[in-house]
């Protein structure tokens, strides 16, 4: 497809967003609008024995106060049976199906009440009246503590919960080189730059929601069932998200508590989390322990892989990070062994955070992995490439595409990989003592039903709408390109509409997949458009192509032309005239095929670190990375690197920053804020290089597109943790790496 698509092209929303013409949900004005604030517990563990609101209610402008006593909410019984338990779960944590529903406080800030006031001003000081008591019961957060009530959730994503092949124990006990680790993450807020905000608006029977969602549709159904409403009668709106990175992606308490709110005083109320709420009921990235057992033939060959994965879930939800997802099929390994268990405590629910399972489970396995090329003597590119796996040995399927060969070649090449020493410790520039590591990054090509309308105007533009999101990814770029190419348009002449739910269906912005999900059908759409015009143009005597054959006609920058001669041209509007139409409108929906059963399906890279490490003060910097990408077909080449580079640096938070403390006899974050939770900033992200591996894929779907959002997260932070052990002779494996630790 010759065009816009693969080209670097500047976001078609750039302009708005930096102008601020750009309306994130917490920016919608409507008239006769009120705000809310919720009321949270301190703690966790335990009952409301006093919950006084007089003074509040009593407060200038106050309009309401909710609590259990007199709020709505559907229950998990209710929901459950409305949605069904996978969607009901997928869609809306448990945190969400109990908001305001009796008085028992499960966890640190749980919404116990929400208070509705004419303005936000009046709503806080009117909160800050509320008068809470509790009576405290035990409280555990620790997971270390209780790695002695792990269970096994049966099943993760829809996949058991243990796999293998082999006999993984006589392949350890009969391997040259071994290793045995056990490695742990911390918990990882999510602090996206546009904390969650949500705008709920009746109009008679008719419930608008404005929402920073990445799944206008899920929160359709939540608030449909919750309500007591026909989904018809629920409209949800989000044109702009900023950032989400999974947390957005299921309807927390504060969604269902604004339409409650809404309902119960009669007028439009927006309730906007605050920075410190992030930390309370937002789902996160839950803690983990993992359990590495390597063995390998003295040749490096592995004989036996183990990943024993632990995370954290909480009393009244069930989610599983899946550590494992990756390790049965990126070596090759004829004994492998991965389980996953969970252990409750006194939290929130866990929940997606950027590559849910493969980010965390990178860290483990990928250092795990040079831990045993030091113990066998070999390169740990050597040893990564001694084991490439030509097929997924765990699911005994052929990859749809794999280049992560190449990868490993241009990365280590861009990089300079030849020139690392092999001795640790001893490399210096200054005073600092530097080091480099790699790993390797993979994550899967997914691919959902989606459809999408394509509409040809009068004056020669283009409408395209479908209900997907644009986190920042660049997706209303995408499909702009996507649609110019596919009806000969330039990029200028058409507009792209998305994040509402009077459109039609896409699934949620996350997995990596909405590139795939969503451009397909625009592309369909915009052809079958792009046929109907060109039908009108050759049946027409007025037309200079009248009589050619359809597929001697081509569509470029606003024009139909004969091919090979350019004299004979029309223009889209021109055809449009003449036959008397307003518009040429067409949606099509996709969905996938069982590729998945035919091949296994993956995105590809290599990362690679350099670190610089002041052995008194025990304090990291990453002065380099390196990351090559083979992602299929890649569709703009800006946004695209925007991506990896994203991804890249919120590996160097995993690695050596990002990590919620929580008060063991409280259970409440006492980090909730950006000044106590650490992220990466620009003094902390070094030169960064992203390179884009050509790789042709005629399996994964229709147009070769893989996704990139997750991919360059996943094993960025162990190849930092690899590059601080080449460093320093430390092997540290409880993350983050922080100062502490290296000293």
């Amino acid at each position: 497809m010759a065009g816009y698509v693969g080209k670097a092209i500047t976001r078609v929303d750039g302009r708005a967003k930096v102008t601020g013409a750009a309306a994130y949900t917490a920016d919608t004005q409507l008239p006769g609008l009120c705000h809310a604030v919720l009321v949270t517990s301190d703690r966790a563990g335990g009952r409301l024995t006093g919950l006084e609101t007089q003074a509040a209610e009593q407060a200038p402008g106050v309009l309401a106060v909710l609590t259990y006593r007199n709020a709505r909410p559907g229950g998990v019984a209710t929901l459950t049976n409305a949605l069904g338990k996978f969607f009901a779960r997928a869609v809306m944590p448990g945190d969400a199906f109990l908001v305001l529903a009796d008085d028992q406080v499960r966890y640190a800030g749980q919404p116990i009440a929400v208070v509705v006031a004419e303005t936000l001003e009046k709503a806080r000081w009117a909160a800050s009246l509320v008068e809470v008591r509790l009576a405290g019961g035990d409280v555990e957060v620790e997971l270390a503590k209780h790695l002695d009530e792990q269970f096994s959730p049966g099943k993760v994503q829809d996949e058991p919960a243990d796999s293998g092949r082999g006999e993984v124990e006589a392949a350890l006990r009969a391997a040259a080189h071994k290793v045995d680790v056990v490695y742990t993450t911390a918990a990882q807020a999510h602090n996206p730059m546009e904390p969650h905000a949500t705008i709920a608006a009746f109009d008679g029977a008719k419930l608008t929601l404005y929402d920073a969602t990445q799944y206008v549709y899920g929160v359709k159904q939540v608030l449909s069932a919750q309500l007591g409403k026909l989904p018809g009668s629920v409209r949800v709106i989000s044109r702009f998200v900023g950032g989400a990175f999974g947390s957005k992606g299921l309807a927390w308490p504060h969604v269902p508590v604004t339409a409650m709110a809404a309902q119960h005083v009669g007028r439009p109320v927006k309730l906007v989390v605050e920075r410190r709420h992030m930390f309370g009921f937002i789902g996160f990235r839950p803690e983990t322990r993992q359990h590495l057992q390597l063995g390998a033939a003295k040749d490096g060959k592995l004989v036996a892989i183990a990943h024993h994965g632990v995370s954290q879930t909480s009393r009244i939800g069930e989610w599983t990070e899946p550590v494992g997802k990756s390790t049965g099929m990126l070596y090759s390994c004829p004994n492998v062994a991965v389980t996953h268990r969970l252990v409750r405590l006194d939290t929130q629910t866990p929940t997606f955070q950027r590559a849910p399972g493969e980010a965390p489970g990178s860290l483990a396995l990928e250092c795990a992995l040079d831990e045993l090329a030091y113990a066998a003597g070999i390169d740990p590119l050597e040893l990564r490439l001694t084991n490439y796996a030509s097929r997924d040995e765990g699911k005994d399927l052929p990859f749809s595409s794999k280049a992560l060969r190449a990868c490993y070649v241009q990365g280590a090449e861009r990089f300079g990989w030849d020139k690392r020493p092999k001795s640790v410790g001893q490399w210096r520039v200054g005073h600092r003592l530097v080091g480099w590591g790699m790993a390797t990054a993979t994550y899967p090509a997914m691919r959902s039903g989606a459809t999408a309308r394509v509409r040809l105007q009068a004056d020669g533009s283009a409408l395209v709408q479908i209900a997907t999101h644009d986190l920042g990814t660049g997706t209303y770029t995408i499909l702009t390109q996507m649609a110019a190419d596919a009806l000969g348009l330039p990029m200028g002449r058409v507009r792209t509409e998305i994040g509402d739910t009077d459109y039609p269906y896409a699934p949620v912005a996350g997995g990596s997949q909405s590139a795939a999900s969503c451009s397909i059908p625009v592309h369909e759409a915009g052809h079958a458009v792009r046929r109907q015009l060109i039908a009108l143009a050759i049946k027409d005597p007025a037309s200079p192509l009248h009589g050619l054959p359809a597929d001697q006609v081509d569509a470029a920058e606003g024009h139909l032309t004969a091919r090979g001669d350019a004299t004979r041209t029309d223009t889209h509007e021109a055809v449009l005239a003449r036959a008397g139409r307003k518009e040429l409108e067409a949606e099509h929906e996709t969905k996938p095929d069982d590729v998945d059963k035919r091949f296994s399906c993956h995105a590809w890279g290599a990362q690679f670190a350099e670190v610089q490490v002041d052995p008194d003060l025990g304090m990291v910097r990453v002065t380099r990375m390196v990351g090559a990408f083979a992602g299929g077909r890649v569709l703009n080449l800006t946004t695209a690197r925007s991506q990896l580079m994203g991804g890249m640096v919120m590996g160097i938070g995993a690695a050596l920053l990002e990590e919620v403390v929580r008060d063991p006899l409280q259970g409440r974050v006492l980090n909730g804020s950006l000044e106590g939770y650490m992220v990466p900033v620009n003094a902390d992200v070094p030169e960064i290089e992203v390179i884009f591996v050509a790789e042709a894929d005629e399996h994964v779907n229709p147009l070769g597109i893989k996704g990139l959002g997750e991919l360059g997260i996943v094993g960025a932070g162990a190849a930092i943790a690899n590059a601080v052990f080449h460093a320093t002779g430390k092997r540290m494996r409880d993350f983050p790496l922080t100062v502490d630790k290296l000293l």
